[in-house]
């Protein structure tokens, strides 16, 4: 893996001073590539069964680049092969999850602002965004009913709770209403927790975030459920923060954050079961459990 030829694709000429692997996940090795009189970059490089993602992630930063600009790295360079890999700028910042900002809520008036940056990007439709609208659909009821119905015969052949299974989709019947409230698809990111928020921490000023890989066309009230689901946990200031800074919400925020905070507990306890990470798995079925008694 020649990590210097690499960059050489994208900054030619650069001289390395050091390389040091972050924080990836199963799908990718990502590095940040340090350059003598130069701005770091990241390069990322794809599992050959992953590869794929590396077109989603150009086309999702192009579209944030125009509406948000240094808020998101810049694509330098992207080539598929064997390996695929990408180069990017480097934001600044350091991971909120990994700071403790004495002012949560400021913190989170400045997630809200984003998202609410984010969700001015229309998409065509409603459905899992590569670059285009996968399998898409024309209403937010239709999308979502194939979702939760998707991932409720997953926890069902992952020998999930038959009975945690049967109460969660009665609780998706009951509040069905509600998805055919949202009118119009926009991008959204589908991921924004504080692990891929990156943040100054000397001004606490939000710097950007990262990973596009999640992204999907869809009611912009998802992306709050989740940050609320992955993130929040119960905080007031934190949810409050985020409320204020995203501004004007529909009257039905709250039971529709509720039906989507449901759905991305099952698409992660899924996501779990299916890698054998057993030691959530209870924690997650709990959560469920509240919002469905």
């Amino acid at each position: 893996m020649d990590i210097a030829a690499m960059v050489d694709k994208a900054c030619p000429g650069s001289s390395i001073e050091e390389v040091v692997e972050r924080s990836g996940g199963r799908l990718s090795k990502v590095f940040e590539v340090r350059r003598n009189a130069a701005e770091p970059v990241i390069v990322k490089i794809y599992e050959p069964e992953w590869a794929w993602k590396q077109a989603k992630e150009v086309h999702v930063y192009g579209l944030l680049q125009e509406h948000l600009g240094d808020s998101v790295p810049r694509v330098l360079h992207a080539e598929p092969g064997d390996p695929a890999f990408t180069v990017l700028t480097k934001l600044d910042g350091v991971p909120l999850s990994e700071a403790e900002p004495p002012d949560w809520k400021s913190v989170y008036v400045q997630l809200g602002e984003l998202l609410q940056r984010i969700h001015r990007i229309p998409q065509p439709a409603y459905g899992y965004l590569t670059d285009e609208v996968l399998e898409p659909l024309p209403t937010n009821d239709a999308y979502m009913r194939r979702q939760f119905t998707k991932k409720l015969n997953e926890f069902d052949q992952l020998d999930g709770d038959p009975r945690l299974s049967e109460s969660i989709g009665q609780y998706v019947e009951q509040h069905a209403e509600l998805l055919g409230n949202a009118t119009q698809p926009v991008l959204c990111h589908n991921d924004f927790h504080e692990g891929n928020v990156l943040v100054d921490p000397v001004t606490w000023q939000v710097q950007g975030f990262i990973d596009v890989e999640n992204a999907i066309a869809a009611d912009p009230l998802m992306d709050l459920a989740k940050t609320e689901c992955y993130s929040i946990w119960g905080n007031a200031d934190k949810l409050a923060g985020l409320v204020e800074g995203y501004g004007a919400l529909p009257t039905d925020w709250r039971p529709r954050t509720t039906l989507y905070r449901l759905y991305h507990s099952l698409e992660l306890w899924d996501w779990f079961k299916s890698i054998g990470t057993v030691d959530p798995l209870e924690s997650i079925a709990g959560d469920m459990a509240k919002i469905v008694s």
